[in-house]
Parts: C-alpha cells; sequence; structure tokens
C-alpha cells in the first residue's frame, strides 16, 4: 500500500491541535524535568506523563476519542481492551462523560491497575478480565463490540486517541526547553510514539527520533522490516505496557515514516533505568515507563554533548515488583555479576578464596551447598563498577581460580541451591546476622575456619544495614562445634540457631 506521507502527517497534526481543546477538560499539562545522569554527558529531559490524573499519558487519547461521541453512541456505551493504563484513561473519560464502559483486562493485569481502573470509573465502569495477553483481551472486546452495539475504543490505533496522546509534545514544545536534538520515545502499539514524533518533528525538524522496544516485543520493528504489520510469536509482558504482539494498521505507517531508529532494551536494562529515575528525581515509573531511558543509556555516547528527550509515560507501578526491579538493576548497568567457581571441599578453601583473589569488592549474593567430599562449587555475586568487575576477572585469571560467568542462568536466577545433608558432618545450621560493608563475610570466615567448615550458605543483600544469612557449618567432632559457638557468641554480632523442626526439614 503507498501512503501519502504529506496527508497522513497533515492528519495527524490536525487531530492533535483540535485535541488540544478537549484534553484539558479533566486534566492539566505534565511538568518537563531535567535528568542529570553524571554518567551521560548529555543535557536530558522528562517529560512527567506519571504526574497525570492516571498516572499515565492514557487519559489523553481515551478522552479526545470519547469527547467526539454523538449521543447515540454514548448511549449504547463503549467497550475497550487494555492491560491497564489505556482502562484508566476509558474509565475516567466514562465517568466525566457520563457513558457506560466494559473493559476487557488480561488476567494478568496487575491488581493495583485494576483498582485504578474501578476507582476512576466508578459506577460507569464494568471489568471484564480475560485471557493471557492484550491480544487475546481485545479480541473479546471486538467480538462483544460487534454483538453489543458498544463502541470500541481501541488504545492505539485511531486517529483520535493518537492526536489525543500527541498533546504531550505539544506541552515539551510550549516549554520552551527544546528544541531537542533527539528523543527516545518507548512504543508499544505505536500511539505515542506516532503522535508524539509528528508533533516533534512539526516544530524541531532536526531532530532524531529513536524508537525503544522491549527485546521480546518487537512488534513495530517486525513490522517495519516486512513492511507490513506482522503478529510476532511473543511478547514479554514484563513491561507490561508495551506488551503488545502487533503494531497497529494507522501507527505502523506514521511510526515507519516518522521514527528514524529502532532498537530494543532487556529487562535487566529498563530495570537499571528505573533506577537511576528514583536515584536522580525521587520517580518510580513502571517498566515501560522506564524504556525511553533504558534507550538513551544504552547509546550515552549517541547523545554525548545533545539536548535530549525522553518521557515517563507512565508510573503504576505495581509494589510486588520491586523486589525483582532491585535485583536486576545492577545486571542491567552492568554492575553486578555472579560467578561460578571451583574450588577443593576442605575447610578453609572459601577463606582462602576471598582473601587472595576477592578481597575489597562487594558481595551481594552467595549460594552454596555441599555435594561432594572433595570439590566445591559456590556461586557468588558481586557488586561495583564495571571497570572494578574486569579487574575482578582479571585477577581470577591470574591467579588461575577456575570459574565461569553464570550471570541470568537459571539455577542462579532462581537461586536453586542443591546440597546433600548425607555428606554433612555433625551439622549446625544458624541464621546469622552481619553488618552490611565489604570484608563482612572475610570476617565470619576468619573467626570460624579454624573450627569449622561451611556445607551451607544462603545470603542476599535485601538493602538493610544488616545481612541476613541462613548458614550451615560442619565439624570434625563435637568439642570444634563447642568452640565455634564460642567464638561466634563473643563476636558481638546476633546469630541464633535453626529449630529442630526446621533442622529436620534441611537435612
Amino acid at each position: 500500500m503507498v501512503h501519502d506521507v504529506p496527508t497522513l502527517h497533515e492528519r495527524l497534526f490536525r487531530e492533535i491541535f483540535l485535541a488540544r481543546q478537549r484534553v484539558y477538560a479533566i486534566g492539566q499539562p505534565t511538568p518537563l524535568q531535567q535528568l542529570v545522569l553524571p554518567s551521560v554527558d548529555a543535557d536530558i529531559w522528562v517529560k512527567r506523563e506519571d504526574l497525570s490524573p492516571i498516572h499515565a499519558y492514557k487519559w489523553r487519547g481515551a478522552y479526545n476519542r470519547m469527547a467526539q461521541l454523538s449521543a447515540e453512541e454514548r448511549a449504547h456505551g463503549v467497550i475497550t481492551a487494555s492491560a491497564g493504563n489505556h482502562a484508566q484513561g476509558v474509565a475516567l473519560a466514562a465517568r466525566n462523560l457520563g457513558i457506560s464502559a466494559r473493559i476487557v483486562m488480561p488476567v494478568s493485569t496487575p491488581r493495583m491497575k485494576q483498582r485504578a481502573v474501578r476507582r476512576h470509573g466508578g459506577d460507569n465502569v464494568e471489568i471484564v478480565l480475560h485471557g493471557d495477553s492484550f491480544d487475546d483481551a481485545s479480541a473479546l472486546a471486538r467480538e462483544e463490540s460487534e454483538r453489543a452495539g458498544r463502541i470500541y475504543i481501541h488504545a492505539y490505533d485511531d486517529w483520535a486517541v493518537i492526536g489525543g496522546q500527541g498533546t504531550l509534545a505539544d506541552e515539551i514544545v510550549m516549554s520552551g526547553k527544546g528544541p531537542f536534538d533527539t528523543a527516545y520515545l518507548q512504543i508499544g502499539g505505536g500511539g505515542m510514539a506516532a503522535g508524539v514524533s509528528c508533533w516533534l518533528k512539526s516544530y524541531f525538524p532536526d531532530i532524531h527520533i529513536v524508537g525503544v522496544e522491549g527485546v521480546d516485543q518487537a512488534s513495530m520493528a517486525a513490522a517495519v522490516a516486512a513492511g507490513h504489520p506482522v503478529t510476532i510469536d511473543h511478547a514479554d509482558v514484563f513491561c507490561d505496557g508495551t506488551a503488545i504482539k502487533r503494531a497497529g494498521n494507522i501507527t505502523f505507517g506514521l511510526c515507519r515514516d516518522l521514527i528514524d531508529e529502532f532498537i530494543t532494551v532487556t529487562n535487566e536494562e529498563v530495570c537499571a533505568a528505573i533506577q537511576h529515575f528514583w536515584e536522580t528525581n525521587r520517580c518510580i515509573p513502571e517498566p515501560a515507563g522506564a524504556m525511553g531511558l533504558a534507550g538513551l543509556l544504552k547509546q550515552a555516547d549517541a547523545v554525548r554533548g545533545k539536548r535530549a528527550l525522553v518521557v515517563v509515560c507512565g508510573g503504576n507501578m505495581d509494589f510486588g515488583r520491586l523486589a525483582w526491579i532491585a535485583r536486576h538493576a545492577g545486571i542491567g548497568a552492568a554492575r553486578r555479576r555472579y560467578f561460578r567457581f571451583e574450588i577443593s571441599e576442605d575447610q578453609g578453601s572459601m577463606h582462602r578464596l576471598l582473601e587472595t583473589v576477592l578481597e575489597d569488592i562487594n558481595i551481594i549474593e552467595f549460594q552454596y551447598g555441599k555435594t561432594d567430599e572433595h570439590r566445591a562449587w559456590p556461586v557468588i555475586g558481586f557488586e561495583a563498577s564495571p571497570p572494578q568487575l574486569d579487574l575482578l576477572v582479571r585477577r581470577l585469571q591470574e591467579f588461575d581460580v577456575p570459574h565461569e560467568d553464570v550471570t541470568s542462568q537459571a539455577d542462579v536466577e532462581f537461586r536453586i541451591i542443591k546440597y546433600e545433608p548425607d555428606i554433612f558432618h555433625h551439622p549446625w545450621f544458624i541464621q546469622y546476622d552481619f553488618p552490611e560493608r565489604p570484608g563482612a563475610l572475610h570476617d565470619f570466615l576468619a573467626s570460624t575456619t579454624p573450627h569449622s567448615n561451611l556445607c551451607y550458605f544462603n545470603y542476599v543483600f535485601t538493602g538493610e544495614e544488616v545481612g541476613r544469612a541462613l548458614l550451615g557449618m560442619e565439624f570434625a567432632s563435637e568439642d570444634a562445634r563447642a568452640a565455634c559457638i564460642k567464638s561466634l557468641s563473643e563476636s558481638g554480632y546476633h546469630f541464633r540457631e535453626i529449630g529442630e523442626e526446621v533442622l529436620r526439614r534441611i537435612l
């Protein structure tokens, strides 16, 4: 299909221009803030759509579309499908316009987003949970739209919706902070990327637009490569707001012509971007909201000396996801790596490893269980700057320490710690609290090595001032165990012995 490119762009420009008369009936402009990253030599600005009425930009397009419904269409009501933020926008519009809305959401939609839809929509909204993805929910909503006569409000592939999303770019232009050299825009269905790109390129003709997709969500890049929308086999749902298997028919043509470059980012790189937002602006975006910054960080050299723009498109973070994000942010920023070592299984071998090679580096995780009488394979996680981690690898090679990088491997990711209790000798298990500082593990082993041998160690950094580890020690004799207990008691660090019932389950 051959597109008349100027006509497409002119139509979208007009949609955005007219949307400005409608969207501010229920919301105010969101701020444009500077983002200072010491590691990136660029003038970075962030559009804070997480501070909007629904903590995401989707209210703009939903309200702009629904405000144009005729009286007859409003009487029939609307239906939509959404992973969360578009649903909240439709709910807010339904309540303000007095329209009945039926909203189909994937079963996996975070509970916080479901509660928010009910809060924004009140009695005007009914939620239906269906399927495992946006595409499943969309199929049901389309079917019900045809059967019941409700107007389908598309999350992105609708001219009025795209026009509404584009109003956030108008606020960027009106801020006076431009012109911008480059913008990194996350892409799900492409509605925001199309609307924002159109408006920015109209006022900043030389701007370079980079479309950012999840590495397992890149449906728009696949469409551009194929020359038409295609359905990808799988869309990873970590960045649930952009988990779209197929680009829209309208947004495909617009993004193809307006976006200069497409890149992908990993979930770990998104986690690192979320951490940057928190540490600089005390902002915690949802994963999709941080994808633009993740793309910028990935191309830090390309933006050196330039004025760059990113959009926090949403801040509806489910609290339960924070632990996973914190664990993977270091990996995404290349500050955290995990190594599996091979050492002799004898008393003091772990202490010697720390003393000769691993001193003065921050250990954030330790996974070990005794499985052999002669050899041991502990997994240790480290957090440091990339140059320090590179130095660690050189030291391991210099001292000829057998090791392999197991970062993000499944058994390490899910903390599978194998052990054989049948080969433990006089085992004693404790929960041990120690100060979170480099060298603390070394000091512990220095005090216990003369009396014991580690047979189990399970520790992960949680951000507290005190580290908590479940560990097992084995002894050559009962006298050795008594001496170790005495040494620990005199150390001043808190520990408590594992009770008999729990110990039975462990052993």
